[in-house]
């Protein structure tokens, strides 16, 4: 979509916030002194054959635009593109279950939304929130002295894929990788919020390198990862070994190539983790490193399991450095 937007007519409102300059994950815009709304939109092809689920991941990774950006989801609209010639329309209504229940539990209203035949399943929101104007969380706030705090593994789009070659089974994953997945980014951003946030982003389709780097590039800083640190989906690890990737692997490696540093020696994982396309990821949130330790107890109180440091903010140039 940047690529896109190249030459576009840049929006010139006041009133607009944050728009698409920095890549930040939502827009947002000033109603007033005290509220300022988000805007967001995002809609995915099936992570699994079952339509609930499909639609509790498709939610939560839509919603999770407006946590990183510090604020409360409102209304949502669904997007639905499906082929009801081909397919039965239960499977629809099981998706729509799917994503519905996702938006209560987010506290959430949803309004309505717009249907399309089309050749494959796709499903998403459309999503608006509320913030305090002077209470916006950007990717463009890290500062030197920072820590890092991940809040879910990494490793989703390996595994989705290994289940759709037959790698891995759903029962595999049921219990333990998809309610993490699925859970919301609601709880995180909520407990964090106790502490001084610099910057945030959510994990999704660029990889964590790739969204760490926007992070960099916004914050005109350079970002060293623990790679030893680094939280990983059970399994995924080992689907790389046994030579499964995805289609998103390549291209994000190329996008972050010229700015990434690895360490000597090797990774105590494969390094296409990197790269791994994450669905409904968690949090990369920046924030002093005095507050870092109690900002993690936090978050593992407000039942965010996953939470780890994972690395901190340097001054210079705007690197992703693995150590």
């Amino acid at each position: 979509m940047s690529d896109a937007l190249r030459g576009l007519p840049a929006p010139t409102d006041p009133k607009l916030l944050v728009g698409y300059e920095t890549a930040d994950d939502a827009a947002v815009y000033r109603l007033s002194d005290e509220i300022a709304v988000i805007s967001t939109v995002d809609f995915i092809t099936p992570p699994v054959d079952d339509p609930w689920w499909f639609g509790q991941i498709a939610a939560a990774n839509a919603i999770s635009d407006v946590y990183a950006m510090g604020g409360r989801p409102t209304t949502a609209l669904n997007l639905a593109m499906f082929p009801s010639k081909q397919l039965d329309m239960g499977l629809l209504h099981e998706i729509l279950r799917g994503g519905a229940e996702k938006v209560m539990e987010a506290g959430a209203s949803l309004v309505g939304g717009h249907t399309v035949d089309d050749l494959e399943p796709k499903y998403g929101l459309c999503v608006d929130g509320l913030v305090h104007p002077e209470r916006i969380i950007t990717n463009a706030g890290g500062r030197p002295g920072d820590v890092l705090i991940l809040t879910k593994p990494i490793g989703s789009g390996v595994i989705f894929n290994a289940v759709r070659q037959g790698k891995m089974e759903l029962a595999d994953i049921v219990d333990h990788v998809l309610p993490t997945i699925a859970g919301l980014n609601g709880p995180a951003m909520e407990a964090a919020q106790d502490f001084e946030l610099h910057a945030a982003t959510d994990i999704t389709g660029f990889g964590l390198v790739g969204h760490v780097l926007e992070v960099a590039l916004g914050s005109e800083v350079g970002v060293v990862l623990d790679a030893d640190a680094l939280p990983i989906y059970p399994g995924a690890a080992e689907m790389y070994r046994e030579g499964v990737s995805t289609g998103s692997n390549y291209g994000n490696r190329l996008m972050s190539a010229d700015r990434l540093v690895l360490r000597a020696g090797r990774l105590p994982f494969p390094e296409e983790l990197l790269f791994d396309p994450q669905t409904s990821g968690g949090l990369l949130i920046a924030l002093p490193g005095e507050q870092a330790a109690a900002a993690l107890a936090a978050l593992k109180t407000a039942g965010v399991a996953e939470a780890a440091i994972v690395g901190e903010v340097i001054e210079g140039e705007a690197l992703v450095t693995l150590r």
